[in-house]
């Protein structure tokens, strides 16, 4: 028997990954995204979705003189910890910023915008004076000793903060990326939002630069929950990285070039990558700058990101000098307590990693030689398909997905009777003999909420109190949805270098520059059933030229979906983005298979004169 069931568990490790298929990437987007809403702590909007959660932390800040309403539960406590908080308001900006026109085609743009939002408006709340920062309301010890609804919590809602008597350079640090990644993702739609992030984010990079120090060492009763190992030197490169990006200023790229040796980005060699230790994303973005030309005279500094960021990639296919872990059934495997966040942000980093090097034109070296990109997202997609349920135990880590999920999760708000439907008070330790202990499923649906995972053997307990593998959190789920957004598109290679890589941004030298009011431009001819449009959005001064960026959207008034269409766009003078090109036209991006009746897209130019003539050369009705 013992030798028929080594051969049966051989037989499911190898036919699973036939056996299970055809994911509905779209639909785990769409659920991914509802979890967040269910995390909102603060007064809850009128569109909110999950509708079994209610207001809550309405006096948060209060004692200390602050109005620290709203923001992020961090996962299945009703604490707000600024750093995951922060991380994961970065990497759904991150999500954004590299597949936002895949979000939209899925109809979940909008959403993610809303969530990274609601962590942005809660961050500015929280960062009251440049040297300020309130990084955490509530603490793990008197919370953890409760089992309450968020809406009724009766635990110690204290604010702490950061000062310079105080400091903390990581918190600091996270949050300015957080607010100059989501700054970029504001540019068009909120250009005011977007200059009042970006000020947030030079003021919070300042302070976290000139008064140095880890976090957990003056928010002290943080260190046990998320306590800063990595330190802060990662953070504040991590920091710069993204004030770059976002502003194209020069001293970021130079604070790069020269602390990347002395602060550790080009020594360490890295297996891992979340809300602590952001090496491996610092060179992954610097990576990319090299890719674009920017690197300049620190070529050879940013050359030694580059093959660090490999490093990783190679160590994730199993192809490096020192590999990560994989369970049996192929899940990377960091550690026993909430694994998944390792997972969903390594297929982050490699997805984009692959969209780099294929846009490029480049390939992975790893120690085992040479590597096509093609490689890297199909690490991603198997990560992601584990996830899904294409795992030895056929569940699906992510809630609500599949007909096998996690039913009895270890978060308090779905655990406990929702206070619409019964609102009898739960007392502090009544909740634990009342709700916790219960055997049934939750009587909250936590949809889209990813869960800690399987241990190193792909075994998983669906068990309430083990934490370790059923609780979630929101850091698990925001690098997801970009993963998902770019699988919902295909597997085939796809030029990543698009908004703010090949397009000049704004220059700017400690603030941004100012953007004029966007403005409608004259319809430009239709053609048929085919409406054009197109506005100029923004505009700014680079080396004593104005630059122009025009939205241009394109929609379809046929009752018929497009099949193809090709636009002629002359007087053209600069880069483009959301089309595909051909010798002589434009189509539908290579992502969108035709265009449905009543819907739109959009691609965006940049050039330094008046609107490009754009017309419809031909187009095929399905």
């Amino acid at each position: 028997m013992k030798n028929f069931a080594s051969v049966a568990a051989l037989l499911l490790l190898l036919c699973f990954p036939v056996a299970f298929s055809g994911h509905d990437y779209g639909q785990a987007l769409s659920k991914s995204l509802l979890f967040f809403e269910a995390q909102r702590s603060g007064v809850l909007p009128r569109n909110q979705r999950v509708t079994w959660r209610s207001h809550s932390g309405l006096n948060d800040g209060k004692s200390s003189g602050v109005n620290l309403v709203g923001g992020y539960y961090d996962a299945g406590d009703n604490v707000k910890f600024g750093l995951p908080m922060a991380f994961t308001v970065t990497m759904m900006a991150w999500s954004v910023i590299e597949y936002g026109n895949q979000l939209a085609a899925n109809g979940e743009l909008g959403h993610s915008i809303d969530a990274i939002k609601w962590g942005t408006d809660y961050f500015i709340k929280a960062h009251p004076e440049p040297n300020v920062l309130y990084g955490e309301v509530g603490d793990g010890n008197t919370d953890h000793y409760c089992w309450q609804r968020p809406e009724e919590m009766t635990t110690d809602r204290k604010a702490y903060r950061i000062d310079p008597s105080n400091p903390g350079s990581d918190l600091a640090g996270e949050t300015a990326a957080a607010m100059a990644a989501a700054s970029i993702v504001f540019r068009r739609s909120n250009p005011a939002y977007s200059r009042l992030l970006l000020t947030h984010a030079y003021q919070l990079f300042d302070f976290a630069d000139k008064y140095r120090g880890k976090y957990d060492s003056s928010i002290t009763v943080a260190s046990k929950y998320y306590g800063s190992v990595s330190g802060y030197n990662d953070e504040l490169l991590w920091a710069a990285a993204w004030l770059y990006q976002a502003s194209n200023n020069q001293f970021y790229l130079d604070y790069l070039g020269r602390n990347g040796d002395s602060m550790g980005g080009t020594g360490w060699s890295m297996t891992e990558f979340g809300w602590d230790v952001k090496y491996a994303g610092v060179q992954t973005l610097v990576a990319k700058f090299l890719m674009q030309g920017k690197a300049g005279r620190h070529t050879a500094v940013f050359q030694k990101f580059q093959q660090k960021a490999d490093f990783f990639m190679c160590s994730l296919l199993g192809k490096g000098s020192r590999n990560i872990q994989k369970t049996p059934g192929g899940l990377i495997f960091r550690q026993r307590w909430n694994n998944m966040q390792f997972v969903t942000s390594a297929s982050f980093l490699t997805t984009v990693y692959s969209d780099y090097l294929t846009s490029s034109r480049s390939y992975l070296r790893c120690s085992a030689g040479n590597v096509a990109p093609s490689q890297l997202l199909s690490f991603a997609k198997s990560q992601v398909d584990y996830i899904l349920g294409d795992n030895p135990r056929a569940t699906s880590y992510m809630v609500g997905y599949g007909n096998n999920f996690p039913q009895r999760v270890h978060h308090r708000g779905s655990s406990i009777v929702s206070y619409k439907v019964d609102r009898s008070f739960v007392t502090c330790r009544g909740g634990y003999a009342t709700w916790f202990s219960r055997k049934g499923s939750d009587p909250n649906l936590l949809t889209g909420a990813i869960v800690g995972g399987p241990d190193a053997y792909d075994n998983f307990a669906d068990r309430r109190d083990n934490y370790e593998q059923t609780e979630p959190a929101t850091y698990n789920n925001a690098p997801l949805l970009g993963v998902l957004a770019r699988l919902s598109s295909g597997h085939s290679g796809y030029s990543q270098l698009l908004p703010g890589l090949l397009v000049p941004a704004p220059v700017v030298v400690r603030r941004p520059m100012p953007i004029r009011k966007p403005r409608v431009t004259s319809p430009v001819r239709a053609s048929g059933p085919v409406a054009i449009v197109q506005k100029m959005t923004g505009s700014w001064v680079s080396k004593g030229r104005t630059y122009y960026r025009y939205s241009t959207t394109v929609t379809n008034k046929s009752p018929r979906a497009l099949k193809s269409l090709n636009l002629s766009i002359k007087n053209l003078y600069g880069p483009i983005w959301g089309l595909s090109r051909s010798v002589n036209s434009f189509g539908l991006p290579s992502w969108m298979h035709s265009l449905q009746s009543g819907k739109s897209l959009e691609f965006v130019y940049i050039h330094s004169t008046t609107p490009a003539n754009v017309a419809v050369s031909s187009y095929t009705l399905a």
